[in-house]
């Protein structure tokens, strides 16, 4: 065939494309799907139902467009053979942010000791009676009278909110005492220091005293205390220490560890004495001798290291030789006269026949004289007892 003819051919199909098929009714999708599937059995069998699981209404609409009895017109995916479109992934959220900061953020509760004793703090209430203030305090750096002063400090996270808190032990000072509590500060978010809440504080009962406080890593607030209050007599080391451990509970502290009470202090002693009159009367070589009964009972339940007994009696009364052997540390010279004896266990008593003589020739009339014991520790330090009545007797010399 010539190219003209070839060219005459092409133009007749398309007249007949413009007249003729512009008449013919575009099948709808129904008809579309049982053209198709009828085909498909006929020519690919098996092998099509693959080929429409993986192209979907593509596939079909391209069979249908393919064939020399249709035309290409709108076309419904199968549904038996569409597959499901791949999901489109979910933008993940950004975090929430305040126009502070990240809403994660925890303020840190780390407050140095110049820190806090430059901030305006609330405190809680001291115990009944003459006391500190407590609302807008500024912490002292020294124990002057009536302030409240800063005595030790701690950081750790005691809140369990991540972020380090500040545990302050505070005394209201008051003469050479005062009560004392621990205290635990926080920041706000706007950096402000703020009270978290009381730790522990003294009672009038037990405990007087609190001695140190360590916050460890589980966030428990350990705090050293004492039985009795140093002062008025009472030193430090005579009272019992215990470590107790305290916990945030989410609205106060509680006790989580370490003992709950004190057993007898074993230096709070009870010692009584007892003396008989002095009675001199004249030797062969003209001086003038008596001796004077002394009982020493202990009448605590723990045994004490050493008991001072002290005899008020004039310069002219000397120790003679009898009955002073157990006494260490007895002076003739000295004024009053001294004995020091040894231990003296819970319950017992010593007996002491002690001689005096006083010089021929140097008069002596009738008088009194205080006979005193006191209990010491090992270190021959006085220990408060506990009933100063029966610590002095006085006795009669003639």
């Amino acid at each position: 065939m010539s190219e003209q003819e070839t060219l005459g051919l092409a133009e007749e199909f398309a007249q007949y494309r413009r007249t003729v098929l512009d008449k013919v009714e575009v099948p709808g999708p129904a008809a579309v799907r049982r053209t198709v599937r009828g085909r498909n059995r006929r020519r690919w069998g098996a092998t099509a139902t693959t080929a429409l699981a993986l192209l979907g209404g593509s596939a079909i609409g391209y069979a249908a467009m393919s064939g020399p009895d249709h035309r290409p017109g709108p076309v419904e995916p199968t549904p038996s053979a569409s597959v499901s479109p791949t999901p489109t992934p979910t933008p993940t959220p950004s975090p929430s942010v305040t126009s502070g900061g990240p809403a994660s953020a925890v303020p840190d509760g780390r407050i140095s000791r110049a820190q806090l004793l430059g901030a305006s703090v609330t405190l809680p209430a001291w115990r009944a009676g003459r006391g500190c203030p407590t609302s807008a305090v500024r912490l002292s750096g020294d124990d002057r009278e009536g302030v409240n002063w800063l005595v030790a400090l701690d950081h750790g996270d005691v809140d369990g909110d991540g972020a380090v808190e500040t545990v302050a032990l505070v005394q209201c000072v008051l003469g050479t005492g005062g009560p004392m509590q621990v205290v635990a500060f926080d920041r706000n978010e706007e950096g402000k220091v703020v009270t978290l809440g009381r730790v522990v504080a003294t009672t009038i009962d037990k405990p007087q005293w609190l001695f140190a406080l360590d916050v460890v890593d589980d966030g428990t607030v350990r705090v050293q205390v004492g039985d009795i209050a140093p002062g008025g007599g009472w030193a430090a080391k005579w009272s019992q220490l215990q470590w107790r451990g305290y916990r945030w509970k989410g609205e106060a502290f509680a006790q989580v560890s370490g003992p709950t009470s004190f057993g007898p202090n074993p230096n709070l002693a009870d010692v009584a004495v007892t003396a008989s009159d002095l009675v001199l009367t004249t030797a062969d070589d003209g001086s003038r001798t008596g001796t004077a009964t002394v009982r020493v009972r202990n009448r605590g339940t723990a045994p004490v290291a050493h008991v001072a007994l002290r005899l008020g009696v004039p310069a002219a009364v000397r120790p003679d030789v009898d009955g002073w052997a157990p006494c260490s540390g007895a002076r003739e010279s000295s004024e009053p006269v001294t004995c020091n004896l040894g231990r003296l266990a819970a319950g017992a008593e010593v007996q002491l026949d002690l001689s005096f003589r006083v010089a021929e020739g140097i008069p002596l009339g009738t008088g009194k004289a205080d006979v005193d014991a006191r209990p010491m520790d090992g270190e021959f330090d006085f220990l408060p007892d506990v009933n100063d009545d029966d610590n002095v007797v006085r006795m009669t010399y003639r």
